[in-house]
């Protein structure tokens, strides 16, 4: 059921007039397209035009990702204006005219309604801006669209498979396009590999962010619990969501996170951001890792052979780039328990954080709380066609956030994943960052059977802790791309990006997608 908002007529004149003005490099980042249209080569009307064709080209048709669910019908009026005031001599920083993709559980004020990709929210047009998008707006930024997702985040169902909604159907990886694009930010890490726009947004509870960014082979970054805001987003759980960038290059990762970041009186987890955020793409100078200690959990690789020699030849990079490389043998050590913990704060929140949600929607959404959303389920075919909701109807079963097992489970979760955690692998090891493989390659799509990961997954520490973790291209296998994670203590994000940013500049790892049907189709 995926809908694009038609901008034909429009759309067909600024397209010519882009194609006529050199349209962006596929490779082209934030920097080069301000820089072009500082001098005049580009404007952010041409900009535009040139994505919105490449979305029809590319996700719409061709190998057909659907990646996006739609397009704004005001988004050339937001390039006018922005290139009005560019011509005024207004130019808001180096967002002025780019244009950005968020992921549709984020709202967004307009004709498009923020669906969490559910058909109970295909109506909940709210007409208003998260404050995280309203702080793009101030920057200059261009919101170009909505990517689909998982459904719900991928939280309704643990047999769900990673980029299928409702709303916007399967999405499939621009590298090999049988295979998963992970979840739950599907579409944006698809359309940020695919060059679909420059900038796309997603969201994480624990994975949803790194996880789709490395099998993508793009940059994902989930900040600091606190630092970006959450109001106005689908909430699955107030103690581990958070936004953050999902791009091609950690420059640009680094500049959309300084434009989201900011304090916001209706989140109260905000109250220190606009003290602790700062330029994060000021100081990104190439020379961060010398001397830098850097502790490897080698009990959280994997066995696969091929990812490991990946990972040893990252590592490599590393130790040239001048930080010395600390092995940790045992990092899962006083975690028992950490995984039920968190399960028990992600169930109960789920119930209270998305009745609080729903009780908020317009009148035109008619389920208005989780127990709605279940009945709703159960009376429409294209919701449960592919998995189930078990996940939910267990979230339906359980008490308040004053009940006392949620509290300890809340209180051992925070404790065991921060403190206990990451902080204690630092102090103990004396290192400065934790760095591991993000997770494995990319798997087959199949929705009859669910996902099938693979490989090892670095996301659950600084998820339930709240802490940044930073996941960077490193190569592929067969095609596949990999990531590395760079993973840090509370409010580290500057550090964390700048590692990043050295590890990336020094290796060139990011492969490009090659849109290639399956890795079986060129065997002999």
């Amino acid at each position: 059921m995926k809908h694009r908002i038609a901008l034909f007529a429009s759309t067909i004149l600024f397209t010519a007039a882009a194609l006529n003005a050199a349209p962006p490099k596929p490779d082209a980042d934030v920097t080069a397209l301000a820089e072009a249209q500082a001098k005049g080569e580009i404007s952010a009307s041409e900009i535009v035009a040139y994505y919105l064709n490449r979305i029809s080209e590319i996700d719409d048709n061709g190998p057909r990702l659907n990646a996006v669910i739609a397009t704004f019908p005001d988004v050339l009026d937001q390039a006018r204006r922005l290139d009005a005031e560019r011509k005024a001599g207004k130019v808001r920083g180096p967002l002025h005219g780019i244009p950005v993709l968020v992921k549709d559980n984020v709202e967004v004020a307009g004709s498009v309604a923020t669906t969490a990709g559910s058909l109970a929210l295909k109506d909940n047009i709210t007409n208003r801006d998260a404050p995280m998008i309203a702080r793009l707006r101030e920057a200059g930024a261009i919101i170009l669209g909505k990517t689909n997702l998982s459904e719900w985040a991928n939280i309704r169902s643990g047999g769900s498979t990673s980029g299928w909604s409702a709303v916007g159907g399967l999405t499939r990886n621009p590298h090999v396009l049988d295979r998963n694009t992970c979840g739950s930010s599907s579409g944006s890490g698809a359309a940020a590999a695919a060059n679909l726009a420059p900038l796309t947004i997603g969201t994480e509870t624990d994975g949803s962010i790194v996880c789709p960014s490395s099998v993508n082979g793009i940059v994902g970054f989930k900040p600091t619990l606190g630092l970006v805001s959450r109001s106005r987003i689908v909430p699955i759980s107030h103690s581990q969501d958070t936004a953050g960038p999902m791009t091609r290059t950690v420059r640009d990762a680094a500049l959309l996170l300084t434009a989201m970041a900011g304090s916001d009186p209706s989140d109260p987890a905000t109250v220190e951001a606009d003290q602790r955020k700062k330029d994060y793409a000021a100081n990104l100078t190439g020379d961060a890792l010398k001397g830098m200690r850097l502790g490897v959990p080698r009990d959280r690789i994997g066995d696969n052979p091929a990812l490991k020699a990946g990972f040893e030849a990252a590592l490599d990079v590393l130790r040239k780039q001048g930080a010395e490389i600390v092995d940790i043998a045992d990092t899962r050590k006083g975690l028992d328990g950490l995984g039920e913990a968190e399960f028990e704060v992600l169930m109960v929140e789920l119930k209270a954080d998305l009745n609080a949600y729903l009780a908020e929607t317009p009148p035109s959404v008619k389920a208005r709380t989780l127990e709605q959303v279940i009945a709703f389920n159960k009376a429409e075919p294209a919701e449960l066609r592919w998995f189930g909701q078990e996940l939910f109807d267990l979230a339906q079963s359980k008490k308040g956030l004053d009940d006392p097992a949620y509290l300890e489970a809340l209180a051992k979760s925070k404790r065991m994943a921060g403190p206990e955690g990451i902080d204690r692998l630092l102090r103990e090891n004396k290192v400065d960052l934790l760095v591991s493989p993000t997770t494995g390659v990319a798997w087959k799509t199949d929705l009859v059977n669910g996902d099938q990961y693979s490989g090892p997954s670095a996301s659950a520490l600084p998820a339930i802790a709240g802490y940044p973790h930073l996941t960077v291209p490193m190569g592929a296998i067969e095609g596949l791309p990999l990531g590395i994670s760079f993973i840090g203590t509370a409010w580290d994000d500057e550090r964390v990006l700048q590692a990043g940013y050295d590890y990336e500049q020094a290796s060139k790892a990011r492969v490009e997608p090659a849109f290639k049907p399956s890795i079986e189709a060129a065997l002999p």
